[in-house]
């Protein structure tokens, strides 16, 4: 086994061990995944150490024959994206650990061995490179969140998981026949080798046929995301999840989308994708205004941070349709940033219900005076949130912009009010929130930051100014793997801004 493998395996291996933890014990479950989450960062951190920056493709490969009818393989690989994201996911599944140490006691057991489970099945996603394992593990990765929200949400979570649940399976749906469809017509579930089939010539589609299968992929990705119109589960699902099931599922599983789409449908159906790309941006940005304006009259902080991925994730996938280097780069760089700004939004959100039982702005105000360090923590991630310069999320944003204004200036123009949107809704919830009169409730409920709490935030604060301070560190192999799909998919059109001829020289040119 290669380290790659020990990384996809660690987790169902924690999953199945944490079945075996006595139930009466609930604090042994939560050691258990605190230090099997953590095993697996470290070996995740391996992968980082040894990944070749300079070489762009496919690094770490595994392919082992899983099944012989139909040839089915086990057969996963790491690129320049999936790298950055199964890290994202690493990271984070031991933070969830720590911000439910004392808000889940009831079956302590499952709670940690679903979230193990979960970590299993999205580094699984990112890693797939048979087009039958990737649905695998997009389907694994659906059912311990399923239980997640349904089991220890709120007043609403079983409505909440069952529309999140037939939301996903739609789109699987369809995305599964596509993929049968396509082993039909060549022979292969193996991902590069239908690659290679296309480069070669040896693979082609009808333009009725790619806008078909285009669709198929693309709208189960896009409900992921998820992309207006099809957004609407997103916001009852962040309601009613627990906090460790909101972290995951904005920071991680919404990138299931945009990752399916950079890493499928641009390379599989790029003449689609060209056709495709004008609505599709239009679509994208309505998500990035209509996400902000709805985000603004929010009363509940969940629901208002819910709406923002949805006006965030906009950006990533107007990005990754401008086809352009910086919107692709940009695209990329904001998945990562929202992962680690909206994780932390929902964690401290999350700490402020398991301290006040509430999530309805009203019934906060002054914080800032009983809980100053949380409060901190909190307009840094705010901050971050809006993209100020020198955190995370203004670097992402800027190079969307840049690709944008590149590909189609009145686009940029648009998504821009979604950044000024952003600071309006984002800084008047923080005004509310944590300024003002101190509350009855507030004052005798509302603590500062435990140390357990504090190893929890700390590292997405420290991410979020590393990522805007020196975007360096991250951006190379992210770079190579985006100027890799645009040479597949043959659609970055060179813009050049030209002088108009004089007007003698045009009569002239006439003339002869």
């Amino acid at each position: 086994m290669n380290l790659l493998e020990y990384v996809l395996f660690l987790p169902l291996a924690a999953f199945l061990l944490a079945l075996f933890v006595p139930r009466a014990v609930p604090h042994t479950s939560r050691v258990w995944a605190l230090f099997a989450s953590l095993v697996t960062f470290a070996a995740s951190l391996g992968l980082l150490w040894w990944f070749d920056r300079a070489a762009a493709g496919e690094q770490f490969g595994v392919d082992l024959p899983w099944i012989a009818t139909p040839d089915i393989h086990f057969a996963i690989s790491l690129n320049g994206v999936s790298l950055w994201l199964v890290l994202l996911t690493t990271l984070l599944t031991p933070i969830c650990v720590l911000i439910s140490w004392n808000a889940i006691q009831d079956r302590a057991k499952e709670f940690y061995a679903f979230l193990l489970l979960l970590e299993f099945g999205l580094i699984g996603v990112f890693l797939a490179q048979d087009l039958f394992l990737f649905y695998v593990f997009w389907e694994i990765s659906l059912v311990p969140m399923y239980f997640l929200i349904g089991i220890w949400g709120h007043e609403r979570r079983i409505y909440a998981a069952v529309k999140f649940f037939l939301y996903t399976m739609a789109g699987s749906v369809l995305m599964l026949a596509a993929i049968i469809y396509l082993y039909n017509k060549t022979g292969t579930f193996n991902y590069p080798d239908i690659l290679d089939m296309l480069a070669a010539g040896r693979l082609l589609f009808g333009p009725t046929e790619q806008i078909v299968l285009f669709l198929a992929f693309f709208v189960a990705f896009a409900i992921k995301v998820p992309l207006f119109p099809l957004h609407t589960w997103l916001p009852d699902a962040h309601v009613e999840a627990p906090t460790a099931g909101s972290v995951m599922l904005a920071s991680v599983m919404l990138k299931m989308g945009t990752y399916g789409i950079l890493h499928f449908c641009l390379p599989m159906f790029p003449s689609a994708a060209r056709a495709c790309a004008p609505w599709i941006a239009v679509l994208a940005i309505i998500g990035i205004i209509y996400g902000a304006l709805v985000a603004m009259v929010q009363p509940n902080m969940k629901k208002l941070v819910a709406y923002s991925s949805v006006s965030h994730l906009g950006f990533v996938v107007l990005g990754i349709f401008t086809f352009t280097q910086q919107g692709l780069d940009g695209a990329v760089y904001q998945m990562l940033n929202h992962g680690i700004s909206t994780g932390a939004l929902f964690a401290i959100v999350g700490l402020l219900y398991e301290r006040r039982h509430s999530l309805e702005i009203a019934d906060y105000g002054g914080v800032a005076t009983a809980a100053p360090w949380l409060s901190t923590a909190f307009l840094v991630t705010t901050l971050a949130s809006v993209g100020l310069p020198a955190l995370n999320n203004f670097v992402g944003e800027f190079l969307v912009l840049q690709g944008t204004a590149r590909a189609n200036f009145t686009w940029a123009v648009w998504a821009s009010i979604g950044v000024i949107l952003s600071a309006c809704y984002m800084l008047w919830m923080y005004q509310r929130v944590f300024y003002g009169e101190v509350s009855a409730g507030v004052r005798s409920r509302v603590g500062d930051l435990s140390g357990r709490e504090w190893a929890a935030i700390v590292p997405l604060i420290v991410m979020m100014v590393w990522m805007g301070v020196y975007s360096q560190s991250f951006l190379p192999p992210v770079e190579r793997n985006t100027a890799r799909i645009i040479e597949q998919t043959n659609v970055n059109v060179p813009y050049r801004v030209q002088a108009a001829p004089p007007r003698q020289a045009v009569e002239v040119a006439r003339a002869r």
